[in-house]
């Protein structure tokens, strides 16, 4: 569950979306220059509500949550903040979409992740994604959480491809009352030992 109790989500990407070769920790990658990615601040934050309210409209996050998200980006006692945010743009400098995540050792978890309808199709979603996996792989998180809806094939198929695994579903979690996947990956060698072992959900 996220730190406001609400859903996490992603907007859906089908399956055969090309991927954009970028790997996670660089944006420089053949194809990037199409949506230059930053951190978010809090300038970001009416943009992205706009994107949410028009991507998510029965369980948006409200304005407050970006701005408490965005207050735990900075360093933490420990060193490492455990909020991580994005904005991708095009080359207008309009929002095409975001992403956000949550880590605190030993998992780091998906906290949103969007992008903008006319910006899918191009491997957005994809390039998101590996961006907050390799966030979490650099602040040395054993494994990665997400939640989906279960009538998101499209998202679903991105996170399989990117090597997540559906380990549990929340029965009617979301506000409209659809099922969540909770699905994951990990990020170091699953023989070995983990001090996550105890966190993690069950198999259905």
């Amino acid at each position: 569950m996220s730190a406001h109790d609400a859903p996490r989500r992603a907007t859906p990407e089908a399956a055969t979306t090309p991927d954009v070769n970028v790997t996670p920790e660089s944006t420089a990658a053949p194809g990037s220059e199409l949506y230059p990615v930053t951190s978010m601040t809090a300038l970001d934050v009416p943009e992205v509500l706009a994107l949410e309210n028009r991507l998510f409209p029965h369980d948006a996050w409200p304005e407050s949550f970006f701005y408490d998200e965005l207050a735990h980006t900075t360093a933490g006692p420990g060193g490492l903040p455990t909020r991580r945010y994005w904005v991708a743009r095009d080359a207008a400098g309009q929002l095409a979409g975001y992403a956000g995540m949550m880590c605190v050792l030993p998992l780091a978890d998906v906290q949103t992740l969007a992008v903008a309808p006319e910006a899918q199709g191009q491997g957005l979603g994809t390039r998101l994604l590996r961006l907050l996996i390799g966030a979490a792989r650099e602040q040395s998180a054993e494994q990665i959480l997400l939640e989906v809806r279960a009538d998101n094939p499209g998202a679903q198929a991105l996170y399989r491809r990117e090597g997540f695994t559906h380990i549990h579903t929340r029965a009617q979690y979301y506000p409209d009352g659809q099922d969540a996947l909770i699905m994951q990956k990990p990020l170091t060698d699953p023989a070995a030992p983990s001090s996550a072992a105890d966190l993690r959900s069950p198999t259905p």
